[in-house]
């Protein structure tokens, strides 16, 4: 079965929500009011890409990059992961915050880093950094942080993802601590629109304002 590494779900441009095949239950919600849901996570991804497209251009991606590391090796030291233990990152799209360095400085610290690999059916494969060999979908159960991407999340931990329904499929095998990995204008006040099966993340990173954690 023909794989491709994990870089944030596909396509940068609005879309209308993932298609019946690729939501978590295989189906298309079936009220009025689940139907706006989706139509308002569609047009807040048509927003927020906008934002990319018109901001990342001007950040610089390498102080980006160092200042989302310090704070993700802060935090799983402070919640106690230690050298050996696994953790799941993500190998960053050039519009989203840059992970190199943190999956660089993970390695560094000793711990053992999961990077997921996307399955044709939008499902979530995963291997070791540094190694092509697959571990398998339920290879996230080990991690103790899954620093995650999204096009935003909102104070009460609500993560918009690209769509497709990839995280969705693999949160639910993992009690890990959930990190968000978002720029700084995209932890928003207002409330994000939510799916019953949405698991809201534990806290976010931002290259300008470091951890927070969310509650809620």
């Amino acid at each position: 079965m023909p794989v491709q590494p994990y870089a944030g779900e596909p396509a940068e441009t609005p879309d209308q929500g993932a298609p019946a095949g690729d939501r978590p239950d295989h189906a298309e919600p079936d009220t009025e009011v689940g139907q706006r849901v989706l139509a308002e996570k569609a047009r807040m991804r048509g927003v927020l890409a906008a934002g990319r497209r018109e901001r990342v251009p001007a950040r610089d991606r390498v102080a980006d990059g160092r200042a989302i590391a310090e704070a993700a090796l802060a935090l799983c030291r402070e919640i106690g992961v230690r050298p050996g233990d696994w953790v799941a990152a993500f190998e960053s799209l050039p519009s989203e915050p840059a992970t190199k360095t943190l999956v660089e400085a993970l390695s560094r610290a000793g711990f053992r880093v999961l990077l997921p690999v996307t399955l044709p059916d939008w499902d979530l494969d995963w291997r070791e950094a540094g190694s092509p060999e697959l571990l398998g979908a339920g290879a996230v159960s080990s991690a103790r942080v899954v620093f995650l991407p999204a096009h935003a999340v909102d104070a009460v931990g609500t993560r918009l993802g690209r769509g497709k329904g990839c995280y969705d499929r693999a949160l639910p095998r993992t009690h890990a601590f959930l990190v968000a990995l978002v720029h700084p204008w995209e932890v928003l006040e207002e409330p994000l629109p939510a799916e019953p099966h949405d698991r809201r993340v534990d806290a976010v990173i931002t290259a300008d304002t470091g951890l927070r954690r969310l509650h809620g």
